[in-house]
């Protein structure tokens, strides 16, 4: 770790805040919206919005407000390769917060997916690039539209307007990877927006005024279309089928996808060695392999609780292409939610 800039140690300390802080969010949420539904004998998922008076439903939107201001300004400090992958590590903060808190039961294989996260996260910190010296917004838009990148854009603009106007409609509902491929592309395009900005503002506030550049405001409009578009399609996937199988696949799409992005347009890799490559690659595949196991784990508890026992991979996998198992599941976890 001796090659660790300083600005790679304020992107990693502001990006495991910034996993604390949303990782908590979730618990302290389900809190809230279990002691809103307790009182008004309506939950959230029926239309009760009783939830909007409870202050421990606030605090936990406070609480992920302040994880993703940290995860904004974590961009501006550190390359995406190093940022984007800790995401995973809110993951494991909400499930050890949960098993303690809400008494939800973590299983054995939930708990060799944290392991997995945390080791491939070290692995990823270990090995990530330096971050690139920017001196403005100009040279962050000189990256943009370089021709490499500027047909990575192209790419994903066609592919998510055939994704939403023409596979939507017929299967968005049927097939998982619908909705979450549109959320994931945009999703790439949003951070690498995000990090452009942050950088901007970061040089705005050392003294050097970007907010007199075009391109500036030309990115934070960018970022809005994109996280608009994003959320929208994250809820409808989060709403037609089962939490555990959108998470897994969301982060392991959305996180390649940033990586690569990040990969075209600020040349993370270049003047790296093939093995420092090799070994974050290596470990990005570890923290995606204890994501999915995580995630699947939770769907194996919550069956197993009910006296049923699914195979976890094999239910994976076999919802890919079908939403109608999910409503019932989906269902069931939210009457487990308040009880």
């Amino acid at each position: 770790m001796g090659g660790f800039s300083k600005n790679n140690l304020k992107g990693f300390v502001l990006a495991l805040l910034s996993s604390a802080f949303i990782g908590a969010s979730f618990i302290i949420k389900k809190k809230g919206l279990r002691r809103a539904a307790a009182v008004s004998g309506v939950r959230a998922g029926v239309g009760g919005y009783a939830y909007l008076l409870e202050p421990l439903w606030w605090l936990g939107m406070i609480t992920m407000i302040v994880g993703e201001v940290a995860n904004f300004v974590a961009y501006a400090f550190a390359p995406a390769v190093l940022v984007t992958p800790l995401g995973a590590l809110s993951i494991i903060v909400s499930a050890a917060l949960a098993h303690f808190i809400l008494k939800e039961r973590l299983h054995k294989l939930g708990i060799l997916g944290c392991v997995m996260c945390i080791s491939g996260s070290v692995i990823i910190v270990i090995h990530a690039p330096q971050e690139r010296a920017i001196s403005s917004v100009q040279e962050i838009w000189n990256m943009a539209t370089q021709t490499s990148f500027l047909l990575y854009v192209a790419s994903v603009i066609v592919v998510v307007f055939v994704l939403i106007f023409h596979l939507a409609p017929q299967c968005g509902h049927a097939n998982v990877l619908v909705f979450t491929g549109i959320c994931s592309l945009m999703g790439s395009l949003s951070v690498m927006s995000v990090k452009a900005l942050g950088t901007s503002l970061k040089l705005t506030f050392e003294g050097k005024n970007q907010l007199i550049y075009p391109e500036t405001w030309f990115f934070m409009v960018v970022v809005a279309i994109c996280v608009i578009t994003q959320m929208n399609y994250l809820n409808k996937a989060l709403d037609t089928f089962n939490t555990a199988v959108v998470s897994p696949i969301y982060y392991v799409m959305f996180t390649s996808l940033t990586i690569l992005a990040s990969i075209i347009m600020f040349k993370d890799w270049d003047g790296q060695s093939g093995g420092s490559i090799i070994s974050e690659i290596c470990g990005f595949i570890v923290v995606l392999s204890g994501t999915i196991l995580l995630n699947v784990t939770k769907d194996y508890e919550s069956s197993s609780f009910r006296g049923v026992y699914h195979p976890p991979l094999s239910s994976l996998s076999a919802r890919l292409c079908s939403g109608k198992g999910d409503s019932s599941l989906k269902h069931d976890e939210e009457e487990n939610s308040v009880s």
